[in-house]
């Protein structure tokens, strides 16, 4: 951020959560926690927690590692260790780390794993990922066996065959590297917390329906989904961040205001963009410079949907504490198929009045980038908005071209203003 800006409260907040968990992990060998690594997408922090062990999640650290400009090193560590160019970039990244030394993303180590917890396997990377992890550190590995949602519907026999393994596999195995029983009212305590924290991150990205947009719901939103999505989803601190950031945006909408960007408030929206895809890390701040120098705000994101699609209704229940954690497995924005996505990208065009469409594909991610051309043009000829579609990666330096991108990108959005006049 430019010194000049100033950083909202739940940005500082964010920070310190982050910061202080990572201080924490580096400190388990001496305090004697055990630690878990999991993965975002179908996380089952709630139950992690529960037996009061740290979580710890690689593709945050490759991200965490690639904004902080070091994954290009650790990519090309990994390469020499024999990995494929094509390789996930996420993977070649927390490898590459682990190979110089473990060091995290904020400076501290990070310990080893206790236990490998894989709770969603609708990624086959994800799978070869915890392989590779097991081979280094030798550790228990747990992997729950997801169904796709192949009909873009979770059934109640998915529902009990994820339940039942959770019970049966997974609770198993976190009581012996914990040493600790399952205590079911924990368990519903967290979870009774993480859906308030829902509920109003959903009160977020609803706000964006809003003239101007209170928020960016991507590049912004990357920040918003960071607590609930990671270590702190079902404790306090992640509440009082959602209220804090809930409050944050009643203000902006009630004085008018745009998004906080690194450029500063975003006051001029000229055009709203919905966006399929994650973004770019290592020059994240540069692809959002070019959006915020068009006047663009992007109103509803796919990205900031992997760790739970919870403006569909769904919200962690503690009367249902099994069959709740196994339906959020289920309903990961990557288990949903082509046509399922195709129709929630549709509504967010319609619900918040969006003026396109805009595919970032990821070179090295085929749960997203499989399928996109499709989708775009689908999405084309039902909602009539004009689609852009760019090409980037996630932590590799290498295939991100700022050039390219904004040439393209300025093309788009002046074909945009061509429609606008010509309507």
């Amino acid at each position: 951020m430019n010194a000049s800006v100033q950083k909202e409260e739940s940005m500082v907040m964010q920070k310190k959560m982050i910061g202080e968990h990572f201080e924490t992990l580096a400190r388990a060998p001496e305090s004697g926690r055990k630690v878990v690594y999991t993965f975002v997408p179908g996380n089952l922090n709630e139950l992690i927690l529960a037996f009061d062990l740290l979580p710890v999640h690689p593709e945050v650290n490759a991200l965490q590692s690639g904004m902080r400009k070091l994954s290009g090193d650790y990519i090309q560590e990994a390469e020499k260790q024999g990995h494929s160019e094509d390789v996930c970039t996420y993977v070649k990244c927390d490898i590459g780390m682990l190979k110089k030394g473990n060091i995290g993303p904020t400076g501290e180590k990070l310990p080893p794993p206790d236990l490998l917890l894989l709770s969603y396997t609708g990624c086959f990377t994800f799978m070869k990922w915890f392989e590779l992890l097991k081979q280094e550190y030798g550790c228990p590995v747990v992997m729950l066996q997801v169904p796709y949602q192949a009909d873009g519907t979770i059934t109640a026999s998915q529902r009990e065959f994820v339940a039942r393994q959770l019970r049966e596999v997974v609770v198993p195995a976190l009581e012996e590297v914990s040493g600790k029983k399952l205590d079911e009212d924990r368990l519903k305590e967290l979870l009774a917390s993480s859906a308030r924290a829902e509920d109003d991150l959903v009160y977020v990205w609803e706000s964006a329906k809003h003239r101007p947009s209170p928020i960016d719901a991507y590049f912004g939103g990357v920040y918003y989904i960071g607590p609930i999505f990671t270590a702190f989803r079902g404790l306090p601190d992640c509440e009082a961040y959602y209220r804090s950031l809930r409050s944050e945006v009643d203000y902006r909408i009630a004085h008018g205001m745009g998004p906080t960007t690194p450029e500063g408030e975003l006051r001029e929206q000229k055009y709203r963009i919905v966006v399929e895809g994650p973004p770019n890390w290592t020059s994240f701040r540069d692809f959002w410079k070019i959006f915020h120098d068009e006047g663009v705000v992007m109103v509803a994101s796919t990205y900031t949907k992997v760790g739970g699609l919870y403006e569909q209704g769904f919200r962690h229940d503690p009367a249902k504490p099994f069959e709740s954690l196994a339906e959020y497995c289920l309903g990961c924005y990557t288990n949903r198929n082509l046509p399922a996505r195709v129709d929630i990208i549709a509504k967010y065009v319609e619900e918040y009045e969006a003026d396109g469409i805009l595919f970032n594909s990821i070179k090295s991610c085929n749960s997203f980038s499989a399928g996109q051309l499709m989708m775009l043009r689908e999405l084309e000829k039902r909602t009539g908005k004009s689609g852009a579609f760019i090409e980037s990666d996630l932590v590799d330096p290498r295939y991100f071209s700022a050039a390219n991108i904004k040439n393209r990108l300025e093309s788009y959005f002046q074909m945009l203003e061509a429609k606008r006049q010509a309507a």
